[in-house]
Formats: structure tokens, sequence, C-alpha cells
């Protein structure tokens, strides 16, 4: 078997692979495997792959299950000693990287590079990791086993197509809003545990926003009508996640028409900055309230998630319905109905006719902030329904305040 240059690439990098992972473990003093030790399990598995394909897939097996044993051994005689940590972290660990290196001469250097990665990183975090299970309780515990029932068990087998006269109530999309709302509540509370007040709220606004600012608003206003002291942290979270939103923008319309970037991005930019700004000032304001957070237990009340998919399938029907009759003719009411629920759609929509020359670019940036002020809108009303009466009243000033900045842009921006 002639060795290629690639083929002297793979090696070289399952030792390098190696040697990172048997640094950390070294470090921790694990007497199982050290630096040396990771580095050959990391070569051996790239050159048992390497023979396989000239001899066949059983000698990856074989070197397998040899590391396999070897690495159990070496517990066992440290056991003996009475030197050994009973823990088999270490021994998965090599295992892990032996499958690292035989990914390599496969062509899948990415997989194994970010595989190692995270071998590394899940190694070296440890006590944080630790001290994090530490914090969560019954209550948290079972909390993330209601998502995984309703995300991975509920939602996989619900249609993913369209019912109803405009084919638009599609169960798998509506649930998912469902599943997301929950998704961003749970993570928002793991994230106040793990994090701290102050961070956990700002990334759970950046988050929020970059997953469904929409979700992120539900989720956080039902937590504020049982506990209202959390009313400012509620604020904060629901304009970062709001500003958040016109990134995600800026990025849909770079990908759909980046020749339109540098026209429709400055008025969009402009209102970004004008709701970061409100963002940041209601962080500075409200940042003796950060310290309130939610209860321990965490949120895991569905009724309101469940009644709001519902209220979502009933706007993208009455969306529909407005496209429908109105068509073209209509396309600031279409914009204004789009956007109630999701600014994907009418983002991209308005993208993709101004690369078809079907809408001017000075038409095109104002439906889409047309869409932003009319999820804004929806957003306000879903708070006065689920939240309590002080968020109501911070939101509406927060949000009328951007309003009035998106009306600016929209009557004299040139």
């Amino acid at each position: 078997m002639n060795l290629a240059p690639s083929d002297l690439t793979n090696l070289a990098l399952a030792i390098g692979l190696g040697l990172v992972v048997g640094l950390q473990r070294q470090w921790a003093e694990k007497e199982v495997a050290g630096a040396r030790t990771f580095a050959l399990i990391t070569l051996l598995g790239a050159l048992s792959s390497m023979l396989a394909q000239e001899f066949g897939g059983w000698i990856v097996a074989v070197a397998l299950i040899a590391v396999t044993a070897a690495l159990m051994m070496g517990n066992v005689v440290q056991l003996r000693a009475d030197e050994a940590n009973p823990g088999m972290t270490t021994e998965v660990a090599g295992i892990a990287m032996f499958v690292v290196g035989a990914l390599l001469p496969l062509g899948q250097r990415s997989v194994a590079v970010v595989a190692a990665g995270i071998v590394a990183l899940l190694l070296q975090w440890k006590r944080p990791l630790h001290a994090f299970v530490r914090k969560l309780s019954e209550a948290d515990i079972q909390a993330a086993m209601r998502l995984v029932l309703i995300g991975l068990v509920i939602l996989p087998l619900l249609p993913d197509r369209g019912f109803g006269p405009y084919e638009v109530i599609n169960p798998h999309r509506i649930w998912l809003m469902v599943v997301l709302i929950v998704g961003i509540s749970l993570a928002a509370h793991l994230a106040h545990l793990a994090l701290g007040d102050k961070v956990g709220t700002v990334l759970a606004g950046v988050f929020g926003g970059l997953i469904s600012s929409t979700a992120t608003t539900v989720g956080y206003a039902r937590q504020t009508r049982e506990q209202p002291r959390i009313s400012g942290v509620a604020a904060v979270v629901i304009v970062i996640a709001s500003a958040v939103v016109i990134g995600r923008v800026l990025f849909e319309i770079a990908v759909v028409a980046p020749e339109l970037l540098v026209s429709t991005a400055p008025p969009l930019l402009a209102l970004g900055l004008i709701m970061g700004l409100i963002a940041y000032g209601a962080f500075r304001l409200m940042s003796h309230e950060l310290a309130e957070r939610p209860d321990r237990k965490p949120p895991s009340n569905l009724r309101a998630a469940i009644v709001f998919g519902l209220l979502y399938g009933a706007v993208l029907f009455a969306v529909a319905a407005a496209k429908e009759r109105f068509g073209d003719a209509g396309l600031y009411a279409v914009a204004a109905l789009s956007g109630l629920t999701d600014m994907d759609a009418i983002t991209l929509s308005t993208a993709q006719l101004m690369k078809d020359g079907r809408v001017s670019v000075d038409i095109g940036w104002r439906l889409i902030m047309i869409g932003a002020v009319s999820n804004l809108t929806f957003k306000a009303a879903a708070v006065a329904l689920l939240g309590s009466r002080r968020l109501t009243g911070r939101i509406a000033v927060l949000f009328g305040l951007t309003v009035v900045g998106a009306a600016l842009l929209f009557v004299f921006w040139p």
C-alpha cells in the first residue's frame, strides 16, 4: 500500500488530535492514559482505517476491541493497587479518539476535528458541568423530559403538510412553535442557573432572537403572570430578542439577494440601532431588577404554549386568506399580516421579489419594516394576553418607542 500525501496528513492530524486530548488527561493526572497513549490510540484508529480500505472493515473492529481491552486492563491494574478512580471517562474518551482517528482516512476531517474538540472540552469542563448538575432539581429534570416528550416523541409523529382551504394549517409546524416556546423557557431558566442573572438574561435574549423572538416573548410573558417580580427580566429579554431579529433579517437578505444588501441594509441597520439602544437603555434602567429570576421551579405550564400554537395557526390562516384576496395589489397589507407571527416569510419573499425586479428596493425594505412593526404589535398583544400588567406597560413603552423610530425611518429615509 503506497502512502499518498493525504495519508501522511491524516496520520499527522491523528497524532495532533490525540495529543490535544491526551495532554488534558495527563494534566488531570489520569494514569490510565496520558498524552502519548492518546496520540497512539488516535494514530492506531487512522492506521486501522487505512488498512481496512485494503483488507476489510474487520481490522477496525479488531483494533477497537484491542484498544478497549488495553484500557480496561490498565484500569483493573490500578484498581487492584487502589490507585485508580473507578470512573470510566478516560476509557470512553480513548475509545472516542480511536474512532476520531478512524474517520480521518475516510475523508471526514471536519467531523474528526470537531469531535476531538468536543471530547477535549467535555473532559476539561468536568467541574463546571458537575457543579451545574448539582444545581438541578427533580423538577428541572422532569421539565427536560417533558420537552423530550413534546419535541422528540410527539413532534416527529405529526404530519408535515398543509391542511384546510389554503393548506397552511400544518400540524408539525404549529406544534414546533409549542416546542420552541417550552424549549426557550427551559433554556432561559437553565442559563440563569449556569451563568448568573445578568449574563443569563442577555444570552437568553440573544439566543431567543436567533431562534424565535415570538416564542421567547410568549415564554417569558406567561411566567410573569405567576411571578410579576420578574417583569424586568422578561422585558429586557423580549426587547433584546426583538432587536436581534433585525440581524437575522439582514443575514437572510444576504443569502437570498447579496447584491441588494448594500442598498437595503442602511435603513434596516438604522432600525436595528434604534432597537439596540432601546434594549441597552432597558438593561441599564432595569439592571437592579435582573437579580430577580424565576423561582427554582422551572417553567412547565404547557397550556399557554398550546393556546399560542392554536392562535399561531389561526393567524397563518388569516394571512393566507388576505393574500388570496388582495394579491399583489395589497403588498403593504400582506406584509403587515405576514409579519404578525413570522419575519422570515416576509423577508425572504420580499428579497426574492427585489432580486427579480418585481419590487423596487425602496418599496422592498419598507415592506420588511412594516413586517417588523407588525411582529412587534403581535408580540405586544401576546404580552397583554399572557403576561402581567407590569410587563405589559413596560413593553408598550419600549415597543412604542421602536414603532415611532420605524415610522420616522419609513417616512423620511431618502
